[in-house]
């Protein structure tokens, strides 16, 4: 067997020993650039200690309405409430992409409205700037004036013939 450290012969039984990590089947000379390995312990899992909660210091969480995002809508003029407030800041389109890790490319297109940022962007970017870009939009605007409650759209619409 050689030594896995200078490459001479090992005569005898080789020492096992640990350098940076990992386990080398050494010659005596080499023995001393490393840590001579032990009998190998069984290492025992140790779980860590589970907090015994009491009832009553725990609150329920609230649910949260799986739906209640869907009553919000981007609001009119996003690009430029984006770019005001990087502007107020004095921020250049770079220096925003860097602080919300994104691509400067990415903030050049939002604010030329070009696209409109996604969910994760644009949480992002109102958590920097500090702005509120959606806005709750309610079920209620449409009203039906004069309609019976089971008025369906072939009652509304008039169809024309070609």
């Amino acid at each position: 067997m050689q030594c896995e450290i200078c490459g001479t012969d090992i005569r005898g039984k080789p020492f096992k020993v640990t350098v940076e990590g990992s386990e080398l089947n050494v010659c005596a000379r080499c023995s001393q650039y490393g840590t001579a390995i032990k009998a190998r312990t069984p290492v025992s899992k140790k779980n860590a200690p589970v907090p015994i909660r009491s009832r009553q210091t725990s609150r329920p969480r609230p649910k949260k309405d799986p739906f209640a995002e869907l009553n919000d809508e981007l609001v009119d003029g996003y690009e430029h409430i984006i770019k005001e407030a990087r502007e107020k800041r004095g921020w250049t389109q770079e220096v925003l992409a860097s602080k919300i890790k994104e691509k400067a490319s990415l903030i050049k297109k939002i604010e030329r409205g070009e696209i409109v940022p996604e969910d994760s962007v644009r949480k992002k970017l109102e958590h920097t700037l500090d702005v509120k870009l959606m806005e709750r939009v309610s079920g209620d605007d449409w009203q039906a004036d004069g309609f019976r409650s089971n008025t369906t759209l072939g009652d509304i619409v008039t169809i024309k013939k070609k």
